[in-house]
C-alpha cells in the first residue's frame, strides 16, 4: 500500500477523496506531490470499489501553485537540485516533461469520473490541474489565477488545450494575458466551475454528486462515456462520434450491465451493475491517446 506524505487518499462508499495536504504552504505543488497524485490515480483506476474521485485541498487553500522555495531558480530545469529530483522524468523533444502536464494528463486518463472541490485559492498549477476534471465546484472563498505571464512563464499542464475548450478562447485569453486572480463568481460566469456554494457546503455538495453517480450508474458506462465525450472535443465531424457510439452500443448492448439496467428499471429496484471497467477498455479508443513519438 502506497504511503503518502503530501496528499491524503481516503476511500469510502465508492468515493475516493484525494486531499492535497500541505496546508502550511497553501498546498503548494512539489515534485513529491506530483508523484503522489499520479500514484493515487493509479490506485483509484485499479480499485473496482472506487466509482468517483474527488480532489480537494486541506486547510484554507486548494493549491497556491508551484512551491517557490527555490526562488528565481524554481522553474529552471538546469538547476542542479531540481534536475536531480526529476532525473527520471521522460522527455519530450529532448526536454523534461512539464510536471503539471504529467499530473493533468494522468487525471485526464482516469477511468473514473473526477470532481474537483476548490476550497480556496487555486493559482498557477492549482488552476491548470483542475481543467481535466469532469465536474468543478468552488467554495465562495475560492480564487483562481492563471498567473504565468506575471511570472515570466506560459501556461503549463496542457492547459493551452484544456482551457479554451472549457471556457472558450476569449475568456481563456483574458485570464491568461492579464494573469489576474479572480473570484469564484467570475469563474462560474466564465464556465470554469459549474457551481459556487457556501464554504461549509462544498464537500457535502461534491459528495452528493459522487453518491448519485456511485449508487445509480454503471461504472463501465460512466468510464466509457467519459472517454467518448472528452475525445470528441477534438473530432472534426460528428461521424467520428457516430463510429464510436455504434461500436460501444453494439458491445454494451450484449453485456450484463445493460441487462441489469433494464431489468432493475422494470422491477422498480436499485440496480446492481456487475461490470468491471477493466474488462471493457477496448470498446472505445483510449483517451488521451499517447502520440506515437512518445513510446
Amino acid at each position: 500500500m502506497t504511503e503518502y506524505s503530501e496528499i491524503l487518499l481516503d476511500v469510502a462508499d465508492g468515493v475516493a477523496t484525494i486531499t492535497l495536504n500541505r496546508p502550511d504552504r497553501l498546498n503548494a505543488f512539489t515534485t513529491t506531490m506530483l508523484r503522489e497524485l499520479v500514484a493515487a490515480f493509479d490506485a483509484t483506476d485499479t480499485d473496482d470499489e472506487v466509482r468517483v474521485v474527488i480532489i480537494t485541498g486541506a486547510g484554507r487553500g486548494f493549491c497556491a501553485g508551484a512551491d517557490l522555495g527555490r526562488g528565481g531558480s524554481t522553474f529552471d530545469a538546469t538547476d542542479e537540485a531540481r534536475a536531480a529530483e526529476r532525473a527520471d522524468f521522460e522527455t519530450v523533444d529532448g526536454v523534461p516533461r512539464d510536471g503539471g502536464g504529467i499530473v493533468s494528463l494522468r487525471i485526464a486518463a482516469s477511468r473514473k469520473p473526477v470532481i474537483v472541490a476548490v476550497n480556496g485559492p487555486a493559482v498557477g498549477v492549482g488552476a491548470t490541474m483542475i481543467l481535466p476534471a469532469d465536474i468543478r465546484l468552488a467554495a465562495e472563498s475560492a480564487r483562481f489565477g492563471f498567473v504565468f505571464a506575471r511570472r515570466g512563464l506560459v501556461p503549463e499542464a496542457a492547459s493551452s488545450w484544456f482551457l479554451p475548450r472549457v471556457v472558450g478562447i476569449s475568456k481563456a485569453m483574458e485570464w491568461v494575458a492579464t494573469g489576474r486572480v479572480f473570484p469564484a463568481a467570475e469563474a462560474l460566469a466564465g464556465g470554469l466551475v459549474s457551481q459556487v456554494v457556501p464554504d461549509a457546503e462544498l464537500l457535502a455538495t461534491a459528495r452528493s454528486i459522487a453518491a448519485e453517480i456511485a449508487e445509480n450508474t454503471s461504472a463501465v458506462s460512466v468510464a466509457l462515456s467519459r472517454q467518448m465525450l472528452w475525445s470528441m472535443l477534438g473530432a472534426s465531424t460528428p461521424w467520428e462520434a457516430h463510429r464510436v457510439d455504434s461500436a460501444a452500443i453494439f458491445r454494451l448492448g450484449q453485456a450484463p450491465d445493460a441487462v441489469e439496467g433494464v431489468t432493475s428499471f422494470l422491477e422498480k429496484r436499485p440496480p446492481k451493475f456487475p461490470g468491471r471497467v477493466g474488462d471493457y477498455l477496448d470498446v472505445v479508443p483510449a483517451w488521451p491517446a499517447r502520440p506515437a513519438d512518445m513510446p
